[in-house]
């Protein structure tokens, strides 16, 4: 097999085991930033990339997640908290890891090298048409991840490919690759560190952007939260206060009114006459929040279900 980048030795490598601790540690971060900035270089496959995502699960489709090893750490992150941060519902999500739960106990290479799970995982996800599958390696061989993304093809679902060395066989099976071209690692072919970095990073930005085109952010706040806990409801009140001007206490009656939904609330604020008024409106901007709020400033009538000739004449 010949040495890929992620397996070559780091340039400042020699020797680092006899050097002083301070000295390693500044070689790690140095080599983890390097590695991070390699993502710019991905940006416009990303872009394309959270397109798709975004239209595959505007159809009603689901997104799968299909790695192994600490690629399938950082896939398990971004997908595990995609509801809670973006309200996208539990069972849009599937994550495939080779393994099963067994990796989150031992994270075992053979499973990595087991093709026919990769298949049977897909298939026992009923990933295919209006769906898409992002699947992630480092090398970019790995058969696991390589296998799955074949099968979603074949399967007919939108596929995208994450590794960190070009030409490599997931990339060229992807239907959109995102190489994250990162230096040799400072401990070669350990792929958890500047490869994983690299990985943590665009799968967060491919995400977000996501989230973007499907309405769930607004001026940088997630209106789209899933407010599960006391943290979370507390930042749902605060988000409320901030993009509509109310106090804090008002912003949390809101809320309440709103079910816990962050953008109705947002609507109530701005005048709309009930929480189901506030989400025909939802409805009708395809949950988008900012033409919502500009509708309802515009001509509120329009979107008011409850408005008879007599109160409009009455409001003008």
């Amino acid at each position: 097999m010949a040495e890929t980048r992620t397996e070559a030795l780091h340039r400042n490598a020699e020797g680092l085991d006899i050097q002083a601790p301070e000295a390693i540690l500044a070689s790690l971060v140095d080599a983890q930033v390097e590695a991070a900035k390699a993502v710019r270089n991905a940006i416009p496959s990303i872009a394309k990339a959270a397109e798709i995502i975004a239209d595959r699960l505007n159809g009603g489709g689901r997104l799968a997640y299909a790695a192994a090893g600490s690629s399938g750490l950082m896939a398990l992150a971004d997908a595990l908290e995609l509801p809670g941060t973006f309200g996208i519902e539990r069972d849009r999500i599937a994550i495939l890891i080779a393994g099963g739960d067994e990796a989150f106990h031992t994270l075992a290479g053979g499973p990595e090298d087991d093709t026919e799970e990769a298949a049977a995982a897909v298939a026992s996800a009923g990933i295919g048409k209006g769906d898409c599958l992002i699947a992630v390696s480092a090398s970019g061989t790995t058969p696991y991840a390589v296998r799955a993304i074949e099968e979603a093809a074949r399967r007919g679902a939108a596929t995208i490919g994450i590794a960190n060395n070009r030409d490599s066989a997931l990339l060229q099976r992807a239907e959109i690759a995102i190489l994250l071209e990162t230096p040799p690692e400072v401990i070669a072919g350990s792929t958890r560190m500047g490869a994983g970095t690299a990985q943590k990073i665009a799968l967060n930005m491919l995400s977000t952007l996501t989230a973007v085109h499907l309405g769930h952010v607004h001026d940088g706040y997630m209106v789209n939260l899933m407010a599960d806990n006391i943290k979370l409801r507390d930042r749902a009140a605060r988000i409320v206060a901030a993009v509509s001007g109310r106090g804090r206490d008002e912003a949390a009656q809101l809320l309440e009114k709103s079910g816990g939904a962050v953008k109705t609330a947002i609507l109530l604020a701005a005048g709309a006459d009930s929480a189901d008024a506030a989400r025909k409106i939802l409805e009708g901007t395809g949950q988008k929040l900012r033409p919502a709020l500009s509708a309802l400033e515009h001509d509120p009538e329009k979107w008011n279900p409850l408005f008879g000739k007599d109160r409009a004449r009455t409001k003008k």
